[in-house]
């Protein structure tokens, strides 16, 4: 049975190439002809593994311990709270995982991403794009499998986020992930950088990644850093066991208002989402009249979405940042995630390079090199897809498929819901622009 998850976005007016294991091992001539490695061997090695600290347990740092972990350096991950892992706190919705980060994560581990990919739900093969609210008419639909399929990629899918996360602590270990381990502080020195947990505990390594999310206390630290800045939005998230009779013909469906939208995936598996909305949306299109009638109200998640302005500095010293540590991303287009996917790789690539060019360890001056090289490489991709989706936000915001005569001598003219200019011009972009962006955005993952 097929799953559907519902998103209620709301601006209230009203208020491969799998990673070696390890880099190289140094074996001598043992007894009878078996290879060994002798003590001061084991310790020269021992010396040379980066040791790289991670804040944060959700996708984009369990994303990096893995790959770090398939590399050989030596891992830890400190995360404040691994119930919505573990299945004890309540859901947190899926994730969209597109083409490009499903090509990132084969990269880092094949056999992860093909229980990821067999886990999720393929909804990029499907009319996936946006709707009026009212009429249920589609607006622009966006091609996400002729290009995947082109190039050899994954179809984009959807993902429960507990799934996923689950599969990444299994395949990265309990012993390198510590849960209840808040980071707090961070103090660093030219020969390493400790962080310090919120229980007074300290760790030392050679390099800190800080993956704490869009309230990053590593980000707030490095550059003293305001509080994110609520968005105006608030998201509305459930799930229900009503199925719609276009549920294998439709991926994933953005329905359009002004001031509010709304949004429906196939998560695969049989669900769906209300809550105290229809007062809102009673007036929209049968499609998101029934899915808020199907879900039932216990089901329903409210949080406000917060957003901060792009960062174009990540890095200082031993310290960098990644995901939404560094550009928060609003979740209109999916790439928020797949944007912290490709930033573990490519810093991986950068750290594993200061290694190879320093055989007995990187220095201060090889690894602070390498985090800003990670930084310049991955800053104008990501710049443009956080630019991108603060646009398709405001589009929510100013969306008006009809003229709006107001209540003069002309209002008679409204009931006759004359298609607004804007519309047409919308329409041309999204054919002629976004579709590019859309494909651009899929395809160049940094992996080529």
């Amino acid at each position: 049975m097929a799953t559907l998850e519902r998103f209620y976005f709301l601006k209230p007016n009203l208020n491969s190439i799998k990673l070696p294991n390890v880099l190289s091992k140094l074996f001598g001539s043992g007894i009878n002809g078996q290879s060994c490695l002798n003590l001061e061997e084991k310790q020269n090695e021992e010396k040379k593994k980066l040791r790289i600290l991670i804040a944060g347990g959700g996708v984009g740092g369990l994303v990096l311990a893995l790959a770090a972990k398939n590399r050989g350096f030596e891992v830890k991950v400190f995360e404040k709270n691994l119930s919505a892992i573990t299945g004890e706190g309540r859901y947190r919705g899926p994730i969209q995982l597109q083409s490009n980060a499903l090509a990132v994560l084969e990269a880092i581990d094949r056999d992860v991403a093909k229980e990821i990919i067999e886990a999720g739900c393929i909804t990029g093969d499907r009319l996936n794009g946006l709707a009026d609210g009212v009429t249920g008419e589609w607006f622009t639909t966006f091609d996400f499998r002729t290009p995947a399929v082109e190039k050899g990629l994954p179809v984009t899918q959807v993902i429960s986020r507990i799934t996923l996360q689950d599969i990444l602590v299994k395949a990265v270990g309990l012993d390198i992930v510590h849960n209840k381990s808040k980071v707090v502080d961070f103090v660093e020195d030219p020969d390493k950088v400790t962080v310090v947990l919120e229980d007074g505990r300290k760790f030392e390594g050679d390099v800190l990644v800080g993956a704490d999310g869009i309230w990053s206390k590593v980000s707030s630290k490095l550059f003293g850093l305001k509080e994110a800045q609520y968005s105006e939005y608030t998201c509305y998230s459930g799930l229900t066991d009503y199925v719609p009779p276009y549920i294998n013909t439709v991926g994933y469906r953005v329905f359009l208002g002004l001031n509010q939208y709304f949004a429906a995936t196939d998560v695969g598996g049989g669900k769906m989402q209300w809550y105290g909305l229809l007062e809102l949306f009673g007036g929209w299109c049968n499609e998101v009249v029934t899915l808020i009638s199907e879900t039932p109200e216990h089901l329903i998640i409210r949080r406000d979405l917060y957003d901060r302005d792009m960062l174009y500095t990540w890095s200082r010293g031993r310290v960098t940042l990644l995901g939404d540590a560094a550009h928060a991303m609003q979740p209109n287009l999916g790439q928020g995630g797949c944007m912290a996917i490709e930033d573990c790789y490519r810093l991986l690539i950068e750290l594993e390079e200061a290694v190879k060019r320093s055989p007995d360890g990187p220095t201060y001056d090889d690894i602070t090199a390498s985090l800003k090289r990670y930084e310049r490489k991955r800053m104008i991709r990501v710049s443009i897809v956080h630019a991108v989706t603060r646009m398709a936000s405001r589009m929510a915001t100013s969306y008006r498929p009809y003229l709006d005569f107001g209540s003069g001598r002309l209002s008679f003219l409204t009931a006759l819901r004359i298609t607004h200019p804007a519309i047409y011009s919308s329409r041309l972009f999204f054919h002629l622009g976004m579709s590019q962006l859309m494909t651009w955005m899929l395809l160049n993952h940094g992996l080529w």
